[in-house]
């Protein structure tokens, strides 16, 4: 039976699980800390309160959890309200409710729409598969569909690969490391990926998504025999709540992974320490080999469980389960809807990258420096009876 996150955590709002956007899943509880208010001695200024603060973190605590506890609290202003007025208010609320059951009935068929339009992308799939894996081969129709425009580029591939090397590729079955290259260009994945991990996933066949019967979903990994597990397949399953959150959304719950069946040895996500110990009486020593856990692609089927009240590194855990969601709303609605375009790395060109935006500008201040040291340069020059060298590179480019 699926385990369920502990009442003392806070119930938030993810998106539904058949229309995810993009960004990051509001899965973290934890607002941003309110600021402090102003600090009654006036002559004291921000750097010695930062000061103070950073010598004090019991202190910054306390006044955190005193602001906290003031949230949500009301105001007096309702309470204040001529009875008439209140009862008007209370009226807007139950027409409130009247809008949630909407929603709410909105969000599921809407769930049904995309189950419905699923069950059409399916057969899509299945064909996908067969032909990655050389079971069939596409349509003329199919491949005529699916050239790109640049066909010289190709023609001059082809001229320079010998009667060899073509003899050699038409013994080639299906398409290669197709989902290992696909998970490659997919970059939260790949972040995953260690170079241990690549030989096992050259045996990945398909990535498959099919719903639950409640709100939900599970992903599911095919691999052919290796020299690593003797599963199958591996599944990861992603539960949402039964009952709906503000708005009418699917509030996301928890993950579950299945056991991975690992050879002797062959453990991914562990490796092998040892370590020297000398006894202290015979001074003879002796090697300690102990299994510790190491990062891996396959970690992924160990999602992190939610934390308790009480535990001191749930931020840590609140983030990583953030992280988790996320990927697996990755690779249901990006990587297995768009396979190929990962495969080639053509679906790469709709990705938002901060830093390729960040590198279209230049920061202020180092102009600004700039700036100054040529200026300064310029009156060193001056002063010695030369010409500024701003204007000296002038001339130099009109000769």
């Amino acid at each position: 039976m699926a385990s369920e996150i502990p009442k003392g955590r806070s119930q938030v709002t993810a998106p539904t699980p058949q229309n995810t956007p993009a960004t990051n899943a509001p899965i973290s509880s934890h607002a941003q800390a309110p600021t402090i208010g102003d600090i009654q001695e006036e002559d004291l200024d921000r750097a010695a309160a930062a000061s103070i603060f950073a010598k004090n973190p019991a202190l910054v605590s306390m006044m955190q959890q005193k602001l906290g506890s003031l949230i949500g609290r009301p105001s007096g202003y309702i309470e204040s309200l001529p009875e008439n007025v209140r009862r008007r208010v209370s009226g807007l609320k139950g027409i409130q409710k009247d809008h949630a059951k909407l929603e709410s009935e909105f969000q599921e068929e809407v769930l049904q729409l995309e189950k419905k339009y699923f069950a059409k992308f399916t057969p899509l799939y299945e064909k996908r598969s067969a032909i990655v894996n050389g079971e069939v081969e596409p349509t003329d129709a199919e491949v005529e569909a699916g050239k790109v425009d640049d066909e010289d580029e190709e023609d001059e591939a082809a001229d320079d690969v010998d009667q060899e090397d073509k003899a050699a590729q038409e013994d080639v079955k299906g398409i290669p490391e197709f989902w290992l290259t696909a998970i490659k260009n997919q970059i939260s994945l790949a972040e995953l990926i260690t170079d241990r991990d690549e030989e096992a996933l050259r045996s990945l066949t398909d990535i498959r998504m099919e719903y639950l019967d409640r709100p939900g979903f599970r992903l599911i990994f095919e691999f052919t025999a290796n020299d690593f597990f003797t599963n199958k397949t591996i599944s990861k399953t992603y539960f949402y709540r039964e009952e709906s959150g503000y708005g009418g959304d699917f509030i996301y719950d928890h993950a579950e992974g299945e056991n991975i069946d690992w050879k002797a040895g062959k453990d991914l996500t562990v490796r092998i320490e040892s370590k020297k110990q000398r006894n202290k009486n015979t001074k003879q020593t002796r090697v300690i080999k102990k299994t510790v856990p190491t990062e891996s692609f396959f970690n992924f089927f160990s999602p992190p469980v939610a934390p308790t009240d009480d535990d001191d590194v749930a931020s840590d855990i609140e983030e990583r389960l953030e992280l988790d969601y996320q990927l697996g709303e990755d690779i249901k609605e990006k990587l297995i809807p768009r396979a190929i375009d990962w495969f080639t790395g053509d679906a790469l060109a709709f990705e938002e990258f901060e830093d390729g935006e960040d590198a279209e500008f230049d920061d202020e201040d180092d102009e600004d420096e700039e700036d100054d040291e040529e200026a300064e340069s310029d009156e060193d020059d001056e002063e010695e009876g030369g010409k500024p060298r701003s204007q000296q590179q002038s001339e130099c480019k009109n000769q």
